[in-house]
């Protein structure tokens, strides 16, 4: 797909990264383009895989979860990561999961209510699941930004 967008899948992108709930007539508007025009790219962009889904983004905070925290993970052996992203999956607290090299085989975010409830996690979800070696984890004291990648 790199570089098969045209101005308008370009523009259109741009727009719903900004604001996934965008009206498509606002856009088609704001482009000077049919409403027709809008539905037509957003379908081909989702049936590409481009757009993958509008969602909404949760306030953490404000849903209770103080404490946010990158953690590394550490195998026995790398034939259990694949097992062990399954159960990580079962974690609703563990919101990103990420497969990676260097040091950690996994690296992943949680979300806990206070520190308390992320040493929970840890010792008696994350550090039980068969194939884990250890782990170190990151506080994150605040987000400063978070963005989707760039839209050229």
């Amino acid at each position: 797909m790199e570089n098969q967008f045209d101005y308008i899948d370009k523009q259109i992108l741009s727009k719903l990264r900004l604001d996934a709930r965008k009206a498509y007539s606002q856009i088609a508007d704001e482009l000077k383009v049919s409403n027709s025009l809008i539905h037509q790219r957003i379908k081909k962009l989702t049936a590409e895989g481009v757009i993958k889904n509008a969602e909404f983004v949760l306030e953490e905070k404000s849903l209770g979860y103080k404490t946010k925290s990158y953690t590394g993970i550490r195998l026995r052996e790398a034939r259990f990561a694949k097992d062990v992203m399954r159960e990580l999956e079962k974690i609703p607290e563990i919101t990103e999961c990420n497969f990676v090299s260097g040091n950690y085989a996994i690296f992943i975010l949680i979300y806990a209510k206070d520190n308390q409830h992320l040493q929970k996690i840890l010792y008696d979800k994350v550090h039980l699941i068969n194939g884990v070696a250890g782990t170190d984890t990151f506080i994150c004291f605040d987000t400063c930004f978070k963005r989707n990648i760039p839209i050229e």
